[in-house]
């Protein structure tokens, strides 16, 4: 193994290179801005948030469905946000009778409205559970942000807003992945309350 010290500055460095990349990249702050007011829209007609992803990215999701539906920064209103995945039962169901590429489209397709959210999280953008909860999200007129890293994918193809990390490192690109979450939280928390 490489001597900690080295490990520790590449693994810092990596992560500050694409946080800067994303600061100055202003199609993702264009990206971002539109997502958040049309998600601020959905919530004040009565609309929902959904989000999935797999392994650390399906943490992530519940992660920020946690920060929307308690709260991020404000006492305010809950808000309805949740992970597809947190009915293991329900997971499961779905898997045993239809395979695991289904179970996203199909717990979207119980719990979505046209007119909600999803957020789709997946480092490769090319996770088949996941492309079948965006194509559903598009068949029930569920509008989609995807969050991927670097690599063109089907993901983006599919979804409405894409948010591309300029990296190539999973590590960094799921860290980057809780930051843009964060991000959003805080200006759709901030945007309700005004």
């Amino acid at each position: 193994m490489q001597d900690f010290s080295i490990v520790f500055q590449q693994h810092i460095s990596k992560s500050i290179q694409a946080k800067q990349a994303i600061l100055h990249d202003s199609n993702i702050q264009q990206v971002l801005d539109q997502f958040c007011s049309q998600l601020v829209s959905c919530f004040r007609q009565g609309g929902a948030l959904h989000l999935c992803g797999n392994g650390g990215s399906a943490a992530d999701a519940q992660h920020i469905a946690a920060e929307f539906s308690g709260r991020y920064l404000l006492d305010r209103q809950g808000i309805n946000a949740e992970a597809l995945h947190t009915n293991s039962s329900a997971m499961t169901a779905i898997a045993n009778d239809f395979g695991y590429q289904a179970v996203y489209a199909r717990l979207l397709q119980a719990k979505g409205k046209s007119g909600d959210f999803l957020i789709a999280i997946s480092t490769s953008g090319n996770s088949p559970n996941i492309l079948q909860s965006v194509e559903m999200a598009n068949q029930m007129g569920i509008d989609t942000l995807a969050l991927t890293g670097a690599k063109d994918s089907r993901l983006k193809e599919l979804s409405k807003y894409t948010i591309q990390i300029p990296s190539d490192y999973t590590p960094t690109i799921q860290e980057c992945h809780i930051m843009i979450g964060h991000i959003i939280c805080h200006t759709v928390e901030h945007l309700l309350s005004v």
